[in-house]
This record gives structure tokens, C-alpha cells and sequence, in this order.
């Protein structure tokens, strides 16, 4: 059987995050992805210069046409913009068979334009977090979910990770890519499970779509019936070896994406 994988976020339309980078990291890592919008985009390595919300009844109908017919191994969840749509999106997650639910909860592009109304914050942490099976934020989005600064430490990271946990997520991976050092440290957290993932951290302003990529990549772990530290290792790998690639794409005149199908060419 073919392993299936669904995003459902925003469309980016220079094609570095959202939904564009979801589908290459499926790609690229062996599974089939299919798409449910949330909000278009006009947007480039420069910044966002405008933002369409996909109206909640055209999301769910999204959701239920893809969910009726494919036999979904994994879900990814990127940009709900809005209190509405996360509902929206809780209430078809509940309807139908959707593999486990990664949720990399986007606040902020990389250019710095910000992704989710303040409003939909207390949204996310109630009805999307206690039923996604892994949460992905970075330091800035852990911070902002709890009301709180931003991690320092490493003890900071374990410590809002254990919030975020006692707060209903199953488990949580918070990502030190926003951090200072010459190492980058992610913390992936659960009942079970306590792993630090750390990588030599990578000189290049080419990044836009790392999150994205990254929770899209776990969750063809997951669709491929890996364990949770399985599927986030081999994601950490995919990415650091797209990042390091990155600089060779050359694309635009800002932030470039990383580059997705480094094992199958180069520019």
C-alpha cells in the first residue's frame, strides 16, 4: 500500500513554506501527499504582502473529500489563521480516520509577518493541542502559546516543554533553531520520552520553509509506521541536509527555502 500523507495549512505562493514545502517533503521522502488549504498567500522570500482566508465551510469540504477516499497513513497542520478555522479543522479531524496528527503551530513567517490572529492563540492551546499526537513549535511560538519569554537555556526548553505537556499536548518537540551557539539542540518531550537532538548549527539566511518542512517530513515517519523518535530523527536528518543545500538554489532576493530534493539534484 501506498503511504498517504494530508497537510492542511496555507499556500505559499513563492513555493518555499505551506503547503508548497509539505508536498516536496512528502515527495521527497517517499509518500504521497494530498492538500487542504486554509489561506492563500501573496507572498515571496521578501515577506507577505497579503493574506485570503479559505472560508471554514470550503476547509471542511476540503477535508472531507480527501478523508472520505484516501486512506490517510498521517497528518500535517500548518497555518490556521483564524479561531473559526481551527474549529473547523478540530471538528473534521474528529470526523475521519487521520493517522497521527502532527500540528507545527505557525505564528510568524520568516520574513517576520505574523501568521495567526492573537485571538485564534487561546484556540490553538484548547481544542487543537490536546488532540494533535506531536506539537512543533520553535522558541518563538512555545513562548507565545504560553504567554511567556522566550527559552534561554536548555532548562528553559525543558521547562515549557513540560508545560505544553501538563497544557494537553501528547508530545512536543521544541525546536532551538531561533537560538544562539554553534549548536542547534531540539527537545522532543513526552510521557515517555525525554531526547535531545543536536546538530552543528548552519550559517545560512536560507531557511524560509524549515518548520514547515520539518513537521511535514515527521509526518511521513509516521505514515511510514515509524515510532515517534524514529520519525523525528530521520525528519532532523532530511532537513539539516536540505538546509545545508539550500544556498545552492539561489532563489529570490530575501529569505530562500531549503532545498527540498537535495538527493535528487542540484542547481
Amino acid at each position: 500500500m501506498t503511504a498517504i500523507a494530508v497537510t492542511i495549512a496555507g499556500s505559499d505562493s513563492g513555493g518555499g513554506a505551506g503547503i508548497q514545502a509539505d508536498l516536496k517533503s512528502f515527495s521527497a521522502n517517499g509518500v504521497y501527499g494530498a492538500s487542504v488549504l486554509t489561506a492563500l498567500t501573496a507572498q515571496n522570500t521578501l515577506g507577505v504582502t497579503g493574506i485570503q482566508d479559505v472560508p471554514p465551510d470550503f476547509i471542511r469540504a476540503q477535508m472531507d473529500a480527501v478523508f472520505s477516499d484516501l486512506a490517510v497513513n498521517a497528518t500535517k497542520i500548518g497555518m490556521l489563521s483564524r479561531p473559526e478555522v481551527i474549529q473547523t479543522v478540530v471538528d473534521g479531524l474528529a470526523a475521519h480516520q487521520t493517522g497521527p496528527v502532527v500540528v507545527d503551530p505557525v505564528m510568524v513567517a520568516a520574513s517576520g509577518d505574523p501568521l495567526l490572529a492573537d485571538e485564534a492563540v487561546e484556540v490553538l492551546m484548547e481544542c487543537l493541542v490536546p488532540v494533535a499526537d506531536l506539537i512543533t513549535p520553535n522558541l518563538h511560538e512555545a513562548a507565545r502559546m504560553l504567554g511567556s519569554g522566550m527559552a534561554e537555556t536548555e532548562a528553559d526548553m525543558a521547562s515549557q516543554a513540560e508545560r505544553l505537556l501538563a497544557a494537553g499536548a501528547k508530545a512536543v518537540l521544541v525546536k532551538g533553531g531561533h537560538g544562539t551557539g554553534s549548536e542547534s539542540a531540539d527537545l522532543l518531550m513526552s510521557e515517555d520520552v525525554t531526547h535531545w537532538f543536536r546538530a552543528p548549527r548552519i550559517e545560512t539566511s536560507n531557511t524560509h520553509g524549515t518548520g514547515c518542512t520539518l513537521s511535514s517530513a515527521i509526518a511521513t515517519g509516521f505514515a511510514k509506521g515509524l515510532g515517534l523518535v524514529d520519525a523525528v530523527s530521520q525528519a532532523k536528518a532530511y532537513v539539516s541536509a536540505a538546509i545545508s543545500s539550500a544556498d545552492q538554489l539561489n532563489i529570490g532576493a530575501g529569505h530562500g527555502p531549503v532545498h527540498h530534493f537535495h538527493a535528487f539534484w542540484r542547481s
